[in-house]
């Protein structure tokens, strides 16, 4: 059982398991929505962004952790669950100490009484903090010490880390049944060292409840890997290598009519809030603080999405 981390992906391989159980972890640019009263559709990826492996970096001054992730300061991104053969895995993400999906404090071991955590390929990406059974708030990275991140709101401290608890499905299960179908979607100023991930724009999105049977999940074989947020001249220091290109404008993004999607089966949507519905905004909560935290948050029209899923 092995965890690789970089260049573009997060993999867990769990051959002695399976030889199909491994999922790919990938980390997408895209469009920050506008932190406003709407709600938008899910935005495309804009190209894969790099991860690096601690490992690979000269001997400095790296705080603890598996992988190092570049965002912009203000910068958006979604999370995607990639199984090449289909093969299910429970998912846990961890963000800045608290559950990205309850808002709860993280633990590696799954809470199925809680339902904690997710399952891939049932659940295919995650664009942001789950509110409630139809809307997330979308992952933006915020300097860390200012209270702008979700999990400073909502425990008092970041730890800037991005934790991940994976755990396979055990192999006599998935040898009594065909693979589940998944439905893949191809998407055509430097911040202070610490970073973490606040709560931006709205986005339709349901987090599936989850299905699989709690004896069906090999938790023994679980794994766990963490990856720190750092600003883009950290990155370059400790990599020696360019960040990506800065995020598009909002202006940029629309005249190159970037496509929108929106999930078309909500059937297994898990119902009722979370801890995040009283999490602020980055836009609230440095208007609070009579601050302006997010440039380019100008409103428009969302244009319509392509439907993707079935039903």
């Amino acid at each position: 059982m092995t965890v690789t981390t970089g260049p573009q992906a997060i993999e867990f391989s769990f051959p002695d398991v399976h030889a199909d159980a491994t999922l790919r972890i990938t980390f997408h640019q895209t469009l920050r929505v506008p932190d406003d009263p709407t709600t938008y559709g899910l935005p495309p990826s804009l190209g894969t962004l790099d991860v690096r492996s601690t490992r690979e970096i000269r001997p400095r001054a790296v705080p603890a952790a598996d992988g190092l992730l570049p965002l912009w300061q203000s910068e958006a991104t979604w999370i995607d669950f990639s199984t090449p053969q289909d093969y299910p895995f429970l998912v846990k993400v961890g963000v800045g100490g608290i559950n990205a999906i309850t808002g709860n404090s993280y633990v590696p071991q799954p809470d199925f009484d809680a339902e904690d955590y997710l399952e891939a390929p049932t659940q295919p990406w995650l664009d942001g903090f789950r509110v409630d059974a139809t809307t997330v708030r979308q992952f933006i990275a915020m300097p860390l010490g200012e209270g702008y991140t979700a999990a400073e709101q909502l425990t008092g401290t970041d730890d800037g880390l991005i934790r991940f608890s994976v755990a396979p499905l055990k192999p006599d299960v998935w040898a009594q049944r065909p693979p589940i179908s998944r439905m893949v979607v191809d998407g055509c100023t430097a911040a202070p060292a610490g970073m973490g991930l606040g709560a931006g724009g709205t986005i339709h999105q349901s987090i599936a409840t989850p299905i699989e049977s709690h004896e069906n999940w090999d938790v023994d074989a679980r794994r766990e890997v963490s990856v720190r947020i750092v600003n883009s001249a950290v990155w370059q220091t400790l990599t020696d290598t360019p960040p990506h290109r800065p995020p598009l404008t909002i202006d940029e993004y629309l005249t190159h009519g970037y496509p929108w999607f929106e999930w078309y089966d909500d059937s297994l949507a898990r119902q009722g809030g979370s801890a995040f519905s009283e999490v602020q905004t980055v836009r609230q909560f440095g208007n609070e603080k009579g601050a302006e935290p997010l440039p380019d948050n100008t409103s428009f029209t969302p244009p319509t999405p392509h439907i993707v899923g079935s039903a």
